[in-house]
């Protein structure tokens, strides 16, 4: 749909905004315009940002008429959109699954994940859509984490994983997983739990972050819409949730009270920047499980038809969207093939005598782990 078929005023100039961020056409999106990003820092969205945008553009569209926004009256100017007689209502439709794409879904509770996704394109948009005017997010409630694991199965699923390393091809009722991708899965794994990785900073391990031995892993910390500090750490010292954190951080100071913003830039101060990469000791097992993903990856990155650069740890297996075999897992990839691989691995392993059922999702993993970085590079 082109910014001129929706039917409202106001939403076509939004969608007009949101094609000069996120360009329909493949030929425009290296010439996208920037948005601010964490500390204001002009940045280009991402492709899975581009479609929560437009996403966002095809909610209001379906919100402007109705008889709860604003009495059903034509909406001529973008700055409508997010007005406080506006903005709150659309939201509440959101949440309540009226507003969703396919009619058979409408009605169903939206998830407080895609909650916030909203309100994020909307800190993202009104900006650029509308300069100059302040813009009130509605609250969200804080989510529950789901719960970590013990360490005593963290220590079962490190043992899991070593002895895993050595067996043959794993397939079970037609359920399995080839060499190539368990020695993937398996030096991830690994890794998580030596060195507690984001999905992000997981993905964006190249080979030379590996000590030349094998002893250790080197991460570059990411934060999530803030400068180079700690959000969890900041957290647990200001007393607050990571998304206060986040919020503080990013300039989204609507919904936080002034005593969380000097709690959270108190912490900062505090705890000062980040090392701009953290070394973590691996452990045999551990080695054991990367020394045999590399001698896949050599493998499979050898025979890519394409030059330049062949840096990235974690490769494709197969030819996907990204391209033939062989090129940078990114980091939505990297989640899916971890979600697919420990859902096959479960099932495989399920009977096994010590085997418990791994998370499918890697943070749960991550936050149950407690590393320690060394005091500098090895060696």
């Amino acid at each position: 749909m082109t910014p001129r078929q929706y039917g409202s005023p106001a939403v076509r100039q939004l969608a007009a905004v949101v094609e000069q961020v996120a360009p329909r056409d493949p030929a425009q999106w290296e010439g996208r315009l920037r948005v601010p990003g964490a500390g204001g820092v002009p940045v280009q969205v991402s492709e899975q940002r581009a479609r929560q945008l437009w996403a966002l553009v095809g909610m209001f569209d379906r919100a402007v008429g109705r008889p709860e926004v604003a009495g059903g009256r034509v909406l001529r100017s973008v700055g409508r959109l997010f007005a406080p007689d506006v903005l709150p209502t659309v939201f509440d439709l959101v949440v309540a699954g009226e507003l969703r794409h396919r009619a058979e879904d409408r009605g169903r509770e939206v998830p407080l994940a895609s909650q916030r996704v909203f309100l994020d394109c909307v800190a993202l948009l009104a900006p650029v859509a509308a300069p100059g005017m302040s813009v009130v997010l509605p609250v969200l409630p804080q989510p529950e984490l789901k719960p970590a694991l013990e360490s005593g199965a963290l220590e079962a699923l490190y043992r899991g994983m070593v002895d895993l390393a050595a067996q043959g091809p794993l397939s079970r009722d037609g359920v399995g997983m080839s060499y190539e991708q368990r020695a993937r899965l398996l030096a991830m794994v690994a890794i998580v739990l030596d060195s507690a990785p984001r999905s992000g900073e997981l993905a964006a391990l190249n080979e030379e972050d590996l000590a030349e031995d094998l002893a250790a892993v080197g991460v570059r910390r990411r934060q999530q819409k803030g400068p180079a500090n700690r959000v969890e750490q900041i957290a647990a010292l200001a007393q607050v949730h990571p998304e206060s954190v986040k919020a503080v951080l990013g300039g989204r100071l609507e919904s936080r009270s002034e005593a969380t913003r000097q709690r959270v830039l108190a912490a900062v101060e505090e705890l000062g920047p980040a090392p701009e990469v953290e070394w973590y000791a691996l452990r045999e097992g551990s080695r054991v499980a990367v020394r045999r993903w590399l001698e896949v990856r050599e493998q499979v990155v050898e025979a890519l038809p394409l030059t330049g650069s062949r840096r990235g740890l974690w490769v494709t297996l197969q030819a996907s969207r990204s391209g033939p075999p062989g090129v940078r897992l990114l980091p939505d990839g990297l989640r899916r093939s971890y979600a697919k691989g420990i859902t096959a691995l479960n099932w495989v392993m399920a009977g096994e005598r010590g085997w418990e059922p791994l998370p499918v999702q890697m943070e749960q993993v991550r936050r149950s782990v407690d590393v320690v970085p060394l005091d500098g590079p090895p060696g």
